[in-house]
């Protein structure tokens, strides 16, 4: 007899959907019936014709729809979206039911009143300065639950998973300064990080190009990975270069995640900028070498070429110093600015990975001033020939009037490296969607979709199946979950149906808010998150803790 008969009628039975289950095998047709936020059972249809099919309150026709897991964003920055905006339909809309966050090392939890008011200067450009947020956390853990009690304690749109930010926890633990941690300040980072995940975090992060997370050692990193490995976290860092330094830089990591014997995931695990140029092989033999001989790393990319981040962030690391303040007197006295703009011109700074700025390919995506908008939409360079001005005039006048708040686009991606490293055994599938500014990335509205319907239905990169795998059950199994990722009897009924035919992303560089095409339904614990293609005014989602280890 059939699980549902012997417990009862289901709430939802999918009915002759075709199941890519998560795991990368072949699809088959099925019918998948989903009680109390479970699947319990999934019956093909050859085994249909035998025993019967799943009875329920509700039939869902699946015919010519692909069912699977939900999909797991392992790069997002929704750290505040989730608590300004119970749509989310940027995520909502793609089929994301879990979205992992603290990343990049900075974000709002662990911090006191001193280092939450840097932080949210900081990450400006990320998140804005969070005005409309109420910070009534501190800790990991009371973050977790402010997620879990969202919108009148209902809960928030989708599920997310926290990254502890090495960043902060060195800002908390050390300050703002470009120094080595003491060894009190050391064994305080260790404790921090102890206490974010015993309180529910799955793991570590950072932003190796950010301040103050840049100015840790190599030995301090090791230090705070072997804490997160003794929870059973990973670490995820951004690491120091994506441009000139970035074999050296990914070669640090796994270098670093041996000594410490910590699972590594690397975020938006790109190569950029004219020295990388077809240089994906070179990474790609590296990441076989770790793997071939035990390490446990995953990786996650967004499949497009330009880059995302702040205007700030491309300073070298000695401008960064300090915390904003700092930074900005550096910017108003001349002969600190010119250090600076000989810096990003002329030696290329760490913060920009190295390579010397390019303006042409440094696109104003968004201000925190209203009062800037005219920026949007157009190079630095474009600005500065329409002023009669020098770029770096352009670029230095907007950091001090936005308050180091600008978000810009990086145009220095190479196609031929996105679509080699998106075949790896060991890749994922993340976002690192900004949502915030006038004319954000496309792929925060659009990576997931962009998968299936570029690189999937029409270049032929990956099998449908594969993609799938990439997107669910990989970084479920990363993320140690024991009951997401795939479509199995007993796991949570997390799952999205999508048209094959037609899916694809909306968004674009011109409409970048434009809502992907071709995924009617998506379920977040059996509920409907997104139905008929329209959001429903469901809160499913909640925040999801570290599983012991």
């Amino acid at each position: 007899m059939d699980p549902v008969e012997r417990g009862g009628l289901a709430d939802l039975v999918i009915r002759d959907a075709d199941v890519a289950d998560g795991t990368g095998a072949p699809s088959y047709r099925a019918d998948v019936a989903i009680r109390g936020g479970r699947i319990t059972s999934v019956v093909r249809e050859a085994a249909a014709a035998g025993c019967g099919r799943p009875r329920a309150r509700r039939a869902l026709d699946a015919e010519g729809l692909v069912l699977c897991p939900g999909f797991i964003d392992m790069h997002a920055h929704s750290d505040l979206a989730l608590l300004r905006d119970p749509e989310h339909v940027a995520k909502a809309a793609q089929g994301v039911t879990l979205e992992v966050i603290g990343q990049d090392g900075l974000s709002y939890a662990p911090v006191d009143d001193a280092t939450l008011e840097k932080v949210r200067r900081a990450v400006a450009g990320w998140n804005g300065l969070g005005d409309d947020a109420d910070f009534t956390w501190r800790s990991v853990g009371a973050y977790l639950d402010r997620l879990d009690h969202g919108f009148g304690g209902e809960g928030i749109a989708v599920n997310a998973a926290y990254l502890i930010p090495q960043g902060t926890v060195r800002a908390l633990a050390v300050g703002w300064e470009d120094r080595a941690a003491t060894a009190a300040e050391l064994d305080r980072m260790r404790r921090l990080v102890a206490e974010g995940l015993e309180q529910g975090a799955v793991g570590l992060s950072s932003g190796l190009t950010y301040a103050p997370g840049m100015y840790a050692t190599h030995a301090e990193l090791t230090e705070l990975c072997r804490v997160a490995a003794s929870y059973g976290g990973y670490y995820c860092p951004h690491h120091r270069s994506y441009g000139a330094g970035a074999l050296r830089a990914y070669r640090e990591m796994l270098d670093l995640a041996r000594e410490a014997g910590c699972p590594l995931h690397l975020a938006h695990a790109t190569l950029n900028f004219g020295p990388n140029r077809g240089r994906a092989p070179e990474l790609l033999a590296l990441l076989d070498e770790a793997l071939d001989g035990g390490a446990d790393v995953t990786l996650d990319t967004y499949p497009y070429t330009p880059g995302c981040t702040t205007l700030a962030a491309l300073l070298p690391s000695w401008a960064s110093a300090g915390g904003p303040d700092a930074v900005l007197a550096r910017l108003d006295d001349p002969q600190s600015a010119e250090r600076i703009r000989h810096d990003l011109e002329t030696a290329g700074s760490d913060g920009c990975h190295g390579v010397p700025v390019q303006w042409e390919t440094i696109e104003v995506s968004g201000v925190v001033d209203p009062a800037l908008a005219g920026h949007v939409g157009r190079t630095v360079r474009e600005t500065a020939a329409l002023r009669g001005e020098s770029p770096w005039t352009v670029a230095r006048r907007l950091l001090v009037e936005d308050r180091l708040g600008t978000t810009i686009l990086q145009h220095v991606g190479h196609e031929e490296n996105v679509r080699a490293i998106m075949r790896h055994r060991a890749h994922t599938g993340g976002s690192d969607g900004i949502l915030r500014g006038a004319k954000p990335h496309p792929r925060a509205y659009g990576t997931f979709p962009r998968y299936l319907g570029r690189y999937v239905r029409e270049l032929g990169v990956l099998s449908l199946e594969e993609c799938v795998a990439h997107l669910t059950g990989r970084p479920a199994a990363r993320l140690r979950l024991p009951d997401r990722g795939a479509v199995r009897e007993g796991y949570r009924a997390d799952l999205v149906l999508f048209d094959p035919l037609t899916v694809a992303a909306g968004s674009t560089f011109e409409r970048p808010r434009a809502l992907p095409t071709g995924i009617p339904y998506v379920l977040i614990d059996g509920r409907f998150v997104i139905e008929d293609g329209r959001r429903t005014d469901v809160l499913a989602g909640r925040a999801v803790r570290r599983t012991p280890a």
